[in-house]
């Protein structure tokens, strides 16, 4: 794509790398045919050549962003699938988050976009906050219908409809310390806790634990780590996003100086995918940026650190039919494909793959909240596939999508890890009959 920045543009180091992108776009419109949105919405404007298309014009005159923009830009899920279509390389991922740093710097969004916008900010990434208000939704539930039929208060009507009526109790592993193999030792590990998903579902990153360290791997969850980021770097908060990357790398480096890490683990994809950008995101920073590249290379989600070690044979074979549920962050975010799946096949379980995998599922961090309609047309969607499987259940390696996912069916969904740990000796997951 030819583009017409000016010098003093390009001196902008943002700017100079969203230029390198947008040359790279040749206009093929391969990226079409995957883009959920344009899928489900059929508006050139709602794919990602549409959406370069905007953020071009708008880059390239140096204006603020309108509602057009604003509108589109929103409306992207950062599923990614783009990315793995698109024979040019282009990464979009960098361009749009470009465009929501430069979004929230420069446009007004109406004053109740704003205070959602905010409240989930202030919310969601801070684990006490967000279990006080899953139990406050107990209250507010009964209005969820009121609140559906006013625009502006869709994403409340959302909210209390995802919410779950009961929140499990804070887990044990979830507290700083050291967790202790059990056999013979072979690596030592540093744990990400994150911010929704401890409360959510502990027993994600419990079940890790418990079969990392029967498997000889010293599990360290460490002072002072919190929410990656993510979820503020997708709503443009750049600033915000950044100090919560800073946060982690001095927590992740204090663990390296102090005894080694053979990698940092993640449960939670979305989380992942935006801690191997970290040394992207703290380029610019000359203090962080070679701390951050070498946490970038260290993370790894929880089944790419398991295909790397001899596992024993199962010490159960529960014979189960799982749909694997293949989350964006994963496959197109970080092109794990092939690891969970074979793990859970050396398991035991007879693994099946819905039609349409390719495409998100609709939960996509806030998305299925700020933008519901959408959200639930693809969530619809993606259970009717994983319905025609027929499975006994449903594995995947995201929150978001297991609670997206569970609000259109009745076919219990785990994390891939909780039936590894299962197949290897702990518990049966709750729910699974």
């Amino acid at each position: 794509m030819q583009t017409s920045f000016t010098l003093a543009q390009l001196a902008d180091p943002h700017v100079a790398d969203a230029e390198k992108i947008l040359r790279a776009c040749v206009h093929c419109g391969f990226c079409t045919a995957t883009c959920p949105t344009y899928v489900t919405l059929g508006n050139e404007l709602d794919s990602p050549r549409g959406r370069i298309y905007l953020i071009k014009d708008m880059l390239e005159n140096g204006r603020p962003a309108d509602e057009e923009i604003v509108t589109h830009i929103d409306r992207c899920l950062s599923c990614l699938a783009c990315m793995t279509t698109c024979p040019s390389g282009v990464h979009y991922m960098h361009l749009v988050d470009h465009a929501r740093a430069h979004i929230e710097k420069t446009y007004k969004r109406p004053a109740m976009n704003r205070f959602t916008r905010a409240l989930l900010a202030a919310v969601l990434p801070y684990p006490a906050r967000f279990r006080l208000a899953l139990r406050a939704a107990a209250l507010g539930r009964p209005f969820a219908g009121l609140f559906e039929g006013v625009g502006v208060l869709k994403p409340f009507a959302a909210m209390l409809r995802i919410a779950p009526r009961a929140v499990p109790p804070a887990s044990p592993f979830a507290r700083p310390g050291a967790h202790r193999p059990t056999a013979a030792r072979r690596g030592r590990v540093a744990i990400l806790t994150g911010c929704a998903q401890p409360v959510l579902k502990p027993s994600i990153n419990a079940a890790t634990i418990r079969l990392l360290t029967r498997l000889g791997v010293e599990v360290v969850v460490p002072q002072g780590e919190g929410c990656c980021g993510a979820l503020v770097h997708h709503m443009g908060r750049e600033e915000a996003a950044l100090a919560d990357a800073r946060r982690n790398v001095d927590a992740w480096t204090r663990e390296i100086e102090a005894g080694g890490l053979d990698a940092i683990i993640i449960t939670a994809s979305g989380c992942g995918t935006t801690i191997k950008d970290y040394g992207y995101m703290l380029r610019l920073d000359v203090a962080y940026r070679d701390k951050a590249a070498r946490i970038s290379a260290l993370a790894k989600d929880v089944t790419e650190y398991l295909s790397t070690l001899d596992l024993p044979e199962p010490a159960v074979k529960p014979g189960l039919r799982v749909a694997y549920h293949s989350a964006c962050s994963m496959q197109h975010g970080q092109k794990i494909t092939r690891q969970p799946k074979e793990l859970l096949k050396r398991a035991g379980f007879t693994v099946v793959d819905p039609a349409e995998g390719h495409l998100c599922c609709g939960s996509a961090g806030t998305y299925n909240i700020m933008q519901p309609d959408i959200a639930t047309t693809l969530r619809d969607r993606k259970v009717k596939n994983i319905a025609a499987t027929r499975p006994d259940l449903i594995a995947t390696g995201n929150i978001g999508c297991m609670t997206q996912i569970a609000q259109g069916t009745q076919i219990p969904i785990v994390h891939t890890v909780e039936l590894l740990e299962w197949a290897h000796g702990g518990d049966k997951p709750a729910g699974i009959g």
